[in-house]
C-alpha cells in the first residue's frame, strides 16, 4: 500500500519545484499583503493619534479645560513644568497632575481646525 502512495506522489510531481525561489515568493506574498493592509488600517492611524495627543498635551496652557485618565474634568490653573500641571477640579480644589495622564484637552484652541466649524 505504501509503495502505491510513493509511486502516486512521484508520478504527480508533488515535490517538483517546492524549493524554488518562485514558490517561496508566492508563499510569502499573501503574508506581506496581510502585513501591509494591517499597517495601513491599524498601525498608521494609531501612530497619528498618539502624535496628536502628545502635541495637545505638550501645548497645554493656563485656562485649558482638560479631562484626566481617571475621568476628572478640570481647568488648568498653572503649568508647573514640562511633566506636571495644576488643575482646578472644583472651586478652590486644585490638584497636581502628570501631563501624560491627561486624556483630552477640551479647549477650542487645541481642537483640530476641521472640527471648529461643526455645531
Amino acid at each position: 500500500m505504501s509503495s502505491l502512495l510513493l509511486t502516486t506522489a512521484a508520478a504527480t510531481g508533488a515535490d517538483a519545484g517546492a524549493n524554488s525561489p518562485a514558490a517561496f515568493a508566492i508563499g510569502l506574498l499573501p503574508w506581506l499583503l496581510v502585513f501591509v493592509i494591517f499597517y495601513v488600517l491599524m498601525i498608521r492611524p494609531q501612530q497619528k493619534k498618539v502624535k496628536e495627543h502628545q502635541a495637545a498635551v505638550s501645548a497645554i496652557k493656563k485656562g485649558d479645560e482638560v479631562i484626566t485618565g481617571g475621568g476628572i474634568r478640570g481647568r488648568v490653573t498653572r503649568v508647573i513644568d514640562e511633566r506636571e500641571a495644576e488643575v482646578e477640579i472644583a472651586q478652590g480644589v486644585k490638584v497636581r497632575v502628570v501631563k501624560a495622564t491627561i486624556t483630552q484637552v477640551l479647549t477650542e484652541a487645541a481642537k483640530p481646525a476641521n472640527d471648529q466649524g461643526r455645531a
